[in-house]
């Protein structure tokens, strides 16, 4: 139909409207698409904008891992120098010490004044924590470096408290404390010497932070495990301590109190050692404490299927028969001047017939006329590149007999420790104790 033919107006108002209402219903759905373009390409650039953001914190992030990577084997190279210095400055160090250990002994008895014995008491005094802080650095490096290895066996607790109890009595004693041991036969799975030690370090700090009352040890089974308490009547930890326990050079509020009781006031560092040593083991330790009530520290190990055989497992060894070592003759083979002439100085005071070399052939030499040593005493790395161990061997094969020996060296290898039980050789570490020595000596003359 044509416009001209319409003659109604309002007929023509509507055509109208409709008209107009589809062109605008045309133009928002076209400024619609081009609104949803316009966001479209803001939301393309925001995505290039983050995906530029994203790679470059990937970028970081891969060299962050770099640097961490480099820093990682930067670390274990220092932890390894670190450690290869201190196997080698442990041996420099202990030469020294161990010569003014057995020099101040020997020296010890040939003092005559009240005076001269209390200079060289505190010589004494002094030399002993020196060698206790350097052994327990050393000890707590090789921890850190995973460097010691656990030798696991049967151990039976009951003759491991009587060593301790041997060792600790005339401690309390001195300090008017009661200590005391529960008979046990208990059986587990742990390294001797480390579960020792730690046994040792858990009591000598009981010990020192009792003033009054005493010490109480014992074991019952739980489970599969052993729990070890030691259980004291001390002063107790306060509770925001109970971690800084086992940090190094931590020392208890009465430290002081325990050192004018004749026992020192300590390292800081027998806990620290406790911990790392217990987790070289894969054992648990933890303690529960009361102020002014006292600690208890629980220990837990595996427990071993072995029954006790009193008097078979880890038994102690015998007690020597007598110190008398008149007359002994002694091979020293050792190529460090000052501690050759300190132990044979020491020696001759003890009334030995000493001969001293610093290697293989030299030590050979004082058997070719005729002269047999009733103990041989050398150190494990010896002049020219020889060994005490070898050197040991072949002065038993020229002797014709196994002649007891003692390798006293500042080398912890295990390996070594091993080859010396197999070859029936005695092992002591440097810095000697002459006490210790004259003991072991008459042990083995025994």
């Amino acid at each position: 139909m044509s416009i001209s033919g319409i003659d109604d107006v309002e007929r023509l108002r509507r055509i109208n409207q409709a008209l107009i209402s589809r062109v605008e219903r045309s133009m928002d759905q076209q400024g619609n698409a081009f609104s949803l373009f316009q966001t479209a390409i803001n939301l393309e650039g925001r995505v290039r904008q983050h995906t530029e953001e994203l790679r470059g914190a990937l970028r970081r992030l891969e060299q962050s891992n770099i640097d961490l990577v480099a820093a990682k084997e930067n670390a274990e190279r220092a932890n390894f120098s670190k450690t290869r210095f201190l196997a080698a400055a442990s041996h420099d160090v202990l030469q020294p010490l161990n010569a003014a250990h057995l020099s101040v002994s020997a020296l010890s008895e040939l003092q005559t004044t009240t005076e001269g014995k209390e200079l060289v008491a505190q010589v004494e005094r002094a030399l002993e924590t020196m060698d206790d802080l350097l052994r327990t650095l050393l000890d707590i490096s090789k921890l850190d470096a995973g460097v010691v290895r656990a030798e696991i066996g049967d151990v039976a607790l009951q003759p491991l408290f009587q060593s301790l109890e041997s060792d600790f009595s005339p401690v309390a004693a001195k300090r008017g404390l009661d200590l005391r041991f529960r008979p046990t036969d208990a059986v587990i799975r742990t390294d001797r010497s480390m579960f020792r030690r730690i046994l040792q370090n858990v009591i000598s700090n009981a010990l020192r932070y009792t003033e009054e009352g005493g010490v109480l040890v014992g074991a019952r089974r739980r489970g599969n495990r052993v729990l070890v308490n030691v259980v004291d009547t001390g002063t107790g930890i306060p509770p925001d301590q109970h971690e800084a326990v086992y940090e190094e050079f931590h020392r208890g509020a009465n430290a002081l109190e325990g050192d004018r009781a004749g026992m020192g006031a300590g390292l800081g560092l027998g806990l620290s050692i406790v911990r790392r040593l217990v987790n070289a083991l894969s054992h648990e330790i933890s303690f529960t404490s009361r102020l002014g009530r006292g600690t208890v520290f629980h220990i837990l190990a595996p427990v071993s299927t072995m029954p006790y055989r009193n008097g078979r497992a880890d038994a102690p060894p015998a007690p020597p028969r007598g110190y008398g070592l008149y007359g002994t003759r002694v091979l020293v083979v050792e190529n460090d001047q000052s501690v050759r002439e300190a132990m044979a100085a020491l020696l001759s005071r003890w009334s030995c017939e000493v001969k001293v070399a610093s290697n293989r052939n030299g030590a050979l030499g004082c058997l070719d006329d005729g002269w047999r040593p009733d103990l041989i005493i050398a150190d494990q790395h010896l002049d020219h590149g020889d060994l005490g161990s070898q050197t040991i061997r072949h002065l038993r094969i020229k002797a014709a007999r196994s002649i007891p020996a003692l390798l006293v060296t500042a080398d912890p290898s295990g390996m070594l420790a091993s080859e010396a039980r197999r070859s029936g050789i005695e092992l002591m570490h440097k810095p000697v104790k002459p006490a210790e020595l004259r003991a072991l000596m008459a042990h083995l003359l025994a």
